[in-house]
């Protein structure tokens, strides 16, 4: 999977280390050799060890990548090993360290949605910590979910905050999109079953169902039956403990934001001496 630029990583780097490592230096062991490795603690799905490699690289230390991102591990399972200066491996490990946890546990949140959703698509939002999206989009691939949009300018999602400027009839709206981005499919957000009905029969292509209970959605399957084609996607409070419901009840495709949530997963570092 892409590795993040090295400018980005580098400024990861110095936000923890542009001031020096105060004790290894006080401590003047800085050129002794030593090496390290980092072993998951936890089941897992890893990610962003492409990045601890890297970082490790900058940081003037030698790795190799033991367990690319995407990969599900058992507890004790070796991700990466890195040899070098105890300064370098100092300088690079906890920024190594905290971003493979923390990228694993949104990696790990999503493939147990996936694995709950048992081939139904789960799409996570863009509801990231902001400045972290690249990262956060590798994440959820990793785990084997997609992106449900990057932004804005990527899909066409209309929202009752969109209605509220509108003045003409649902199928107008639908219509006046299809004419203006031919190639994009009309999505549009809804939060009962009567404006399920209401926009089915506009011709919107998906409807994301906003906050729906399983039940909710088992009756807005029941009433798509009338309109050939249109995807049902469940939105809002979807995780790992209910999305076999979700899709029992008939949903086309999973929205979420759980994973971004998700607590680190625990990554063991071991350090020892090369002399």
């Amino acid at each position: 999977m892409r590795c993040l630029p090295d400018p980005q990583l580098q400024k990861l780097l110095d936000d923890d280390t542009g001031g020096g490592d105060l004790t290894t230096h006080a401590l003047g062991i800085g050129a002794q050799r030593g090496r390290l490795r980092f072993q998951s603690r936890q089941l897992m799905t890893v990610c962003c060890t492409e990045e601890a490699v890297r970082l490790f690289e900058l940081a003037g230390a030698r790795a190799t990548l033991l367990a690319p991102s995407g990969t599900s591990v058992i507890a004790g399972a070796p991700l990466l090993d890195a040899v070098g200066d105890a300064a370098s491996l100092h300088r690079g490990w906890k920024t190594a360290q905290i971003l493979v946890e923390w990228a694993s546990g949104i990696a790990s949140a999503a493939s147990a949605i996936v694995a709950a959703a048992n081939g139904v698509a789960v799409a996570c939002t863009r509801k990231n910590v902001p400045g972290t999206k690249a990262l956060s989009t590798k994440a959820v691939r990793a785990g084997g979910a997609t992106m449900h949009r990057l932004g804005l300018s990527e899909t066409l999602l209309v929202f009752a905050e969109h209605r509220l400027f509108l003045h003409e009839e649902p199928a107008a709206t639908v219509a006046r999109l299809k004419r203006a981005e031919p190639e994009k499919k009309v999505v549009v957000e809804v939060a009962n079953l009567d404006e399920a009905r209401l926009w089915m029969a506009a011709g919107a292509d998906v409807l994301q169902l906003e906050k729906f209970s399983p039940e909710q959605i088992a009756a807005c399957r029941l009433a798509s039956a009338d309109f050939s084609g249109v995807l049902l996607a469940a939105a809002g409070g979807i995780h790992a403990g209910n999305a076999a419901d979700y899709v029992a009840a008939g949903a086309d495709l999973l929205v979420t934001s759980a994973p971004y949530t998700a607590p680190p997963r625990d990554v063991q570092v071991t350090f020892g001496s090369a002399a």
